[in-house]
């Protein structure tokens, strides 16, 4: 696909190789294309997207905006970690102020004046997360594979993502956040990150009708009905057991739960004990937190944080151990859960003085 533009955007025409724009009809269309890397989100991309959006929503010749993954592997498995990785060497301010980017994006999608449609097919992950699910016609397949991961890498879900873990029904979205599990479609649907299900074998064809069609009746027309999701069908034991506001005492009730029954509850306590217990603390102190929060609200406390686990060793060794190393044996400083203390996990949400991030101001100065 060749990128076109209008109200041509300089940062889009350096990184047309990474992220493509074109008009199809009213159509606009957003590629991401770095198919080998599962479209990756990179600092460049996120501008670029940025700039664009921004573009396109003053844009009388565009109606609506479509957001899709190049290849067959997803829509986009997250921020590019490696490349975190490395500026976390240098120091951590390339990251930064990507972050504040890509954060700002998020909040535009969120508030977007045009219908803006996501393909969420295939994988589907943290930062794809935020491409995604804040906007308003969300779609989903058989194919994808929705998660918010971060635990995993010694991290906490970002763009938004605890706003929308906190809005899901119940306890799923803890249960979702401290395990980093990988979702269906019918899930991320209960979850409430997505709105329709289309077979992915019609997207292409869907995607020709939003040249011509208003969004929401040409998305009718490709709905089906999803499968049952297996998340809403385990909503009593996830309920009962993440309704604790203390992490010890989340496990426990899993263990307990699972000593009953076996099966999900257990494994759900065996695989939080395996990410990093600072992680583990603080994401669900987050998602405490942010209840009641707006979008920007939640991403200045989520930029907050991210700049305290920049700083700290957890992330920087998660990504070690399952990117750049990939012995999978991450070691975690603290190794338990019990040596988190409540001071360690309130001192992530400290104020950051002139680093914060004033997304809320901005806002309000549109």
């Amino acid at each position: 696909m060749t990128g076109t533009h209008s109200g041509e955007a300089p940062a889009a025409e350096v990184l047309a190789a990474e992220v493509l724009f074109e008009k199809r009809g009213r159509l606009g269309v957003v590629t991401l294309n770095r198919p080998k890397a599962v479209n990756a989100l990179t600092a460049g991309m996120a501008s670029a997207m940025l700039e664009q959006l921004t573009l396109w929503a003053d844009d009388d010749a565009v109606a609506a905006v479509l957001v899709r993954g190049a290849g067959e592997r997803g829509l986009c498995a997250g921020g590019d970690i490696v490349a975190i990785y490395r500026d976390m060497l240098d120091g951590g301010d390339a990251t930064a102020g990507f972050w504040a980017e890509e954060y700002r994006l998020n909040s535009l999608i969120a508030g977007y004046p045009k219908p803006y449609v996501a393909f969420m097919d295939g994988l589907v992950l943290g930062g794809g997360v935020g491409i995604s699910a804040h906007g308003s016609v969300r779609i989903v397949t058989e194919r994808t594979r929705m998660g918010m991961p971060e635990t995993t890498i010694g991290l906490v879900p970002d763009v938004g993502g605890t706003l929308l873990l906190a809005r899901s029904p119940g306890e799923s979205g803890t249960h979702a956040a401290l395990t980093g599990a990988h979702l269906s479609g019918a899930d991320a649907l209960f979850l409430g990150f997505a709105d329709r299900f289309v077979p992915s074998g019609r997207l292409a064809e869907l995607a020709g009708a939003l040249e011509s069609e208003p969004a929401d009746a040409a998305v009718a027309r490709f709905t089906e009905t999803a499968p049952p999701s297996v998340l809403a069908a385990q909503s009593g034991w996830i309920d009962a057991c993440y309704s604790a506001d203390d992490a010890e005492e989340i496990l426990r009730r899993l263990r307990a739960f699972g000593g009953e029954s076996g099966g999900e509850a257990a494994e759900a306590a065996d695989t939080i004990v395996a990410k990093s217990p600072t992680a583990v603390k603080v994401a669900l102190e987050s998602l405490r937190r942010v209840r009641g929060l707006s979008l920007e609200e939640a991403l200045e406390q989520e930029y907050r944080v991210g700049l305290r686990f920049l700083a700290g060793p957890d992330f920087r060794e998660g990504i070690r151990a399952q990117v750049v190393d990939k012995d999978r044996n991450p070691r975690w400083q603290p190794a338990s859960l019990a040596e988190v203390s409540r001071d360690d996990v309130e001192s992530y949400f400290a104020p950051l003085g002139a680093r914060e991030l004033k997304l809320s101001k901005e806002r309000d100065n549109v």
